[in-house]
């Protein structure tokens, strides 16, 4: 206990000399906090790949919500306190003189703090995109496209460590996250990344393999946070906390919530599993019209603005199993757009502009 007080306060003094010097990276850092925001993955990086390449944009998901579900699982037992609360409540501090941390409008996450799901998704999905990319360059033979390889290799990874390094700087300075909990994020989502690259059985799971890993998962979450409150142990302690130490109520936010990320990566696995499984899957991304390019690029196109829509559907918050129920049927619309939906109207529209030219 005395050991992690003195990791605190030093990530706190850390966290004070982000904010005092780093003024004029304000913005910048801001947005980087939102780049490594998981639900990017399914709104962003997800669309682009899965058209580019089905095995890579599967595996994303499949990255994504596993590495998420450990994330939860690891807050749980990590019993992880975030910066702008815990100074509010440790007693290391002599004459109750504790620091002040400055919050923003995305400090005042509601869950536990350790590792950062942020680090977590953003390293895990960036390790996707970066060896998917490597693995068209590592095929080259000959003398001249080995060095090619090489220079690209260098030019990704160091690309990978910038995004993540500022990542967790970014999560450090807005006061959400002790430095080593971004440090354990990212190594984490290296590890379940790493994993995913030794199994091949998702790419051609069934929807029913969909569904009962949608339901272990579930079933053990929901199993593990009621043992312990058998236990008289509240694995949702850190929400009473967020709320009373936020400086803007506003800020508290239900999508943050453990339980939300755990719905919406539910709904995001169960959505891939229906459109890929779906018969507007096969006859659209395995016909001869997936081949071309201008049928990847208007799925992309149409993918993007598609999913942007969706921002402006607002799920109602007074009820919470309401928004739970809503959450899961949101995020599975987002693959199956994807997959399915924007792929057959685009294949279906190329037909039929085919049919009049001919």
């Amino acid at each position: 206990s005395i050991k992690m007080d003195l990791l605190h306060s030093n990530g706190v003094l850390i966290i004070q000399h982000l904010q005092r010097d780093y003024r004029a990276y304000q913005d910048f850092l801001n947005f980087m906090s939102h780049v490594g925001d998981p639900r990017n993955i399914f709104s962003i990086y997800f669309p682009l790949w899965f058209q580019l390449n089905q095995v890579v944009g599967t595996k994303m998901i499949w990255v994504a919500v596993i590495g998420d579900w450990f994330n939860l699982i690891f807050k749980w037992i990590l019993f992880g306190h975030r910066p702008y609360w815990w100074v509010q409540e440790t007693m290391i501090y002599p004459n109750q003189s504790s620091p002040c941390l400055e919050q923003f409008p995305i400090t005042c996450e509601t869950g536990p703090g350790s590792p950062s799901g942020h680090a977590m998704g953003s390293s895990c999905v960036w390790y996707v995109m970066v060896t998917a990319a490597l693995s068209y360059t590592v095929r080259w033979k000959d003398k001249s496209a080995v060095t090619l390889h090489r220079l690209t290799w260098s030019f990704l990874w160091s690309i990978f460590w910038i995004i993540q390094i500022s990542v967790c700087i970014s999560r450090v300075f807005i006061a959400t996250h002790f430095p080593h909990q971004v440090v354990l994020g990212v190594f984490a989502g290296i590890l379940v990344a790493e994993a995913f690259e030794h199994t091949p059985a998702i790419l051609t799971a069934s929807l029913r393999m969909y569904i009962k890993t949608n339901l272990f998962l579930f079933i053990f979450a929901l199993g593990f946070y009621l043992s312990l409150k058998l236990l008289d142990i509240d694995l949702l302690w850190s929400v009473p906390k967020a709320k009373k130490w936020c400086a803007n109520p506003d800020w508290i936010n239900i999508d943050t919530t453990p339980f939300a990320g755990l719905v919406r990566n539910l709904g995001a696995l169960f959505g891939l599993g229906l459109g890929i499984n779906s018969e507007m899957f096969i006859t659209s991304c395995k016909g001869k019209n997936s081949c071309k390019i201008s049928f990847r690029i208007l799925c992309i196109a149409a993918s993007l603005a598609t999913l942007q829509l969706y921002n402006f559907v607002k799920i109602p918050t007074h009820t919470e199993y309401l928004f739970y129920i809503l959450s899961f049927c949101k995020s599975a619309a987002v693959p199956l757009t994807v997959v399915a939906l924007v792929p057959y109207c685009v294949h279906s529209l190329m037909r039929t502009t085919e049919k009049k030219l001919n």
